[in-house]
């Protein structure tokens, strides 16, 4: 038994009920395995909920050993009843099952449609044309995009990280070591051509691998929950920056002409973006390249323009061999303030409306890959497998070549391809989910939103009730609940898959220990 996971002996079998097989659900399936490898007694069973199980669940399952037995309902899971004791779940088709504890692991489905998407969908049939709409990138089968073909893809975000993975292991290439330790991508010859593109034209920000020199920033100084939304930006980018030049400065002081104390004290009174606050900055920081601009690190891409394809593909090499650079090195740990902070402020806008902006700026700075994820990508996309788009990506339907064609900001032209990947997530927010045990867990007050996703306590993502409260028997991890994590910690899938795991399996065991008793 692993130290620090549930076991011992059973008077029955503990029963745990996870609804989804995505991604997520197949995460949470094999933390369980791994947590309860030997286990005696009766062992664990874990029913899956999910009408349109994804190809690696299916590969988790046929892994599992005899002591986490799967068994797999291709339904979906119509309501969620039960206090604080055994949970029961009713299923579309009339069963109802009896839990100790019940995950929610819904993935990107349930978000209804928006018209463009609906529009896409009926191009795409009257054509024959391949599309996957958002929320899905990862669940494509092996088979699915044409082998040696261009592919469309809208996103590089977490979805599109998703989908390259499923790419490499699918396909049959493989990643072998190169000069410097940077990887290499060997093709099999089986890989679609993806041309990707998107808002910011640039992949997120990867996490950092160290950890930061100086003292924590402490909580936020410039924003409240309450700041008006006509002052948000400013106060975020305040905050951002509060935090970047306090390690800066006590972390690495040869690299500014006055201390933190007296910088400080005129940063706290300036107005952000003011005549004041750039000329503290640029007499305090010597170097460029040490000074922060928000701007710049959000819209990397934003007014450049290049003559061909060719020409972007060698700025974007440039840029994520300087980001790779950056997030290994200690000394740039100020960047690692700044993601710190800016999970702080959504910490403290949690219950406002989202503010689209701000939203997407958390995901960029402090949602992205692992360093190495990042440094694959590059892999790939020197071995011309991923071709960058730029910036102000759209795709037009086109009805005479019956095909799309995607075109941006950043190169003139035009890409065809009978192949679209909305390689991004739907907007999920429970108050508008089409699914209807979200909708009665709401309807009754045993959920809550924060940040227009649900609420759950980071700790071990148990589901939070209306009155605020963490529900004992229920979780819930995935696209759909409002934990962010700091980076390398468990904001990762696999890391909240594990604090659920670990957490469904004690209260599992205590729930067979008062049954015995």
């Amino acid at each position: 038994m692993k130290q620090g996971c549930a076991g011992g002996d059973r008077g029955r079998a503990g029963t745990v009920v996870v609804v989804g097989a995505g991604p997520a659900g197949a995460c949470v399936v094999r933390r369980l395995r791994a947590c309860l490898p030997e286990a005696p007694g009766d062992g664990l069973d874990v029913h899956v909920v999910d009408p349109y199980p994804s190809h690696a669940f299916e590969r988790t399952v046929r892994a599992a050993p005899g002591a986490v037995r799967v068994h797999l309902h291709r339904e979906r899971a119509a309501g969620l009843t039960g206090g604080a004791g055994r949970q029961r779940v009713e299923l579309s088709g009339g069963t109802r099952l009896e839990a100790d504890a019940v995950v929610l692991a819904l993935g990107d489905h349930g978000a209804p449609p928006s018209p463009a998407e609906t529009e896409q969908a009926v191009f795409a049939a009257r054509h024959g044309l391949l599309h996957v709409p958002a929320g899905q990138a990862a669940d494509p089968g092996p088979g699915l995009l044409p082998a040696g073909e261009p592919v469309l893809v809208r996103g590089v975000g977490s979805a599109f990280t998703r989908l390259l993975t499923l790419l490499v292991t699918e396909r049959g290439g493989r990643f072998a070591g190169g000069r410097g330790g940077e990887p290499v991508y060997l093709p099999s010859g089986d890989e679609p051509l993806l041309y990707v593109g998107s808002r910011r034209g640039v992949p997120h920000q990867a996490r950092p691998g160290h950890r930061l020199a100086g003292p924590p920033p402490g909580p936020p100084r410039f924003l409240t929950r309450d700041t008006p939304p006509e002052e948000l930006r400013r106060a975020v980018a305040k905050e951002l920056a509060y935090a970047y030049y306090r390690e800066l400065f006590t972390a690495h002081p040869a690299r500014t002409r006055v201390g933190w104390d007296d910088f400080e004290a005129v940063f706290a009174e300036a107005e952000w973006g003011g005549r004041e606050m750039r000329a503290l900055v640029t007499r305090s920081v010597p170097r460029f390249a040490d000074r922060l601009n928000l701007d710049r690190l959000e819209r990397p891409l934003h007014g450049m323009r290049f003559g061909d394809l060719a020409g972007l593909q060698r700025w974007m090499h440039g840029y994520l061999a300087a980001a790779l650079e950056r997030r290994a090195d200690p000394a740039h740990g100020a960047d690692l303030a700044l993601v710190h902070r800016v999970l702080s402020v959504r910490a403290v806008l949690a219950g406002r409306e989202p503010d689209p902006w701000f939203e997407r700026l958390c995901g960029f700075l402090a949602g992205g890959p692992p360093v190495s994820r990042l440094a694959e990508l590059r892999a790939l996309a020197r071995a011309g497998v991923v071709t960058f788009l730029g910036a102000g990506m759209r795709v037009d339907q086109d009805e005479r070549s019956a095909a799309w064609r995607a075109s941006g900001a950043t190169v003139p032209g035009a890409i065809g391809a009978r192949a679209l990947v909305e390689a991004r997530l739907p907007e999920l927010r429970p108050s508008r989910a089409a699914d209807p045990l979200l909708s009665a867990l709401r309807a009754r007050g045993e959920c809550r939103e924060t940040t227009g996703l649900l609420d759950v306590r980071a700790a071990d993502r148990r589901l939070v009730t209306g009155a605020g409260d963490a529900h004992p028997r229920r979780f819930a991890l995935g696209p759909w609940t409002a934990v962010a994590a700091h980076p390398g910690d468990d904001g990762a899938l696999p890391g909240q898959a594990d604090a659920v795991a670990r957490a469904v399996l004690a209260q599992t065991a205590a729930s067979l220990v008062g049954a015995a008793a």
